[in-house]
């Protein structure tokens, strides 16, 4: 997934970064509200992560003001508040889940891997077309009944498609899922190599492309 953090601690941003990171994300770190606006602007994101309390003004609100613009981004709210007040105040606000500091960052990719399994329609994963079988939460893919093993690039790849089967995603923003800011320039063909890659392990027709659309999967009916 790739994710937006927002947090203003220097240490628990830093520690949230390298162990979402070594978890196979990809981790857009900002440490104040103007940066993440900035950030988010014309960027794809599969989560986002957010401080309640900043030094230029308060998550809580900017997710507000977010999903009345129509952003529908699952949205965690990482905070110190633990009233049961603010706790409802915050659910109310938009996010999808809330997670009260100190906490372990193993908790907190577990929450991301429920996230997962809600997007994908539950435990038992993400059915798509041509036999293609995905647990998004377990990282795991089959073909035809069989395990595949797929490269960290490889299944960042599928897991960007299949959060957003049917869907067509731009070639640059697939990238930007895959890589964030560190994305190649457009005239690579890393991109295209991966999805190769991922079609001769998944069938020829798992990924379907088109010039001037991107790419895209298919759930099966009552999937995705």
């Amino acid at each position: 997934m790739r994710l937006l953090l927002l947090e203003d601690d220097p240490i628990l941003g830093e520690g949230l970064r390298d162990y979402l990171a070594a978890e196979g994300h990809v981790v857009d770190w900002c440490r104040n509200l103007a940066t993440a606006r900035a950030t988010l602007h014309g960027e794809p994101f599969d989560a986002w992560l957010l401080d309640w309390q900043l030094p230029d003004g308060s998550g809580r609100l900017w997710l507000s003001e977010l999903r009345r613009a129509g952003q529908q981004t699952p949205a965690l709210l990482l905070t110190a508040r633990d009233a049961l007040a603010d706790r409802i105040d915050g659910l109310d606000a938009g996010a999808d889940d809330y997670l009260v500091k100190p906490f372990a960052p193993e908790e907190l990719a577990a929450r991301l891997r429920g996230l997962l399994r809600r997007q994908q329609g539950g435990a038992q994963g993400l059915r798509l077309q041509h036999g293609v079988q995905v647990d998004l939460a377990g990282r795991r893919a089959w073909f035809g009944g069989a395990a595949v093993e797929l490269t960290a690039r490889e299944w960042a790849v599928l897991e960007a498609l299949g959060l957003r089967a049917g869907r067509w995603v731009g070639k640059e923003a697939l990238e930007r899922l895959v890589l964030g800011f560190s994305a190649e320039p457009a005239a690579s063909n890393a991109l295209e190599v991966h999805v190769a890659n991922l079609r001769r392990k998944l069938g020829r027709d798992s990924i379907e492309s088109r010039r001037g659309m991107g790419y895209r999967v298919h759930a099966e009916a009552g999937h995705g």
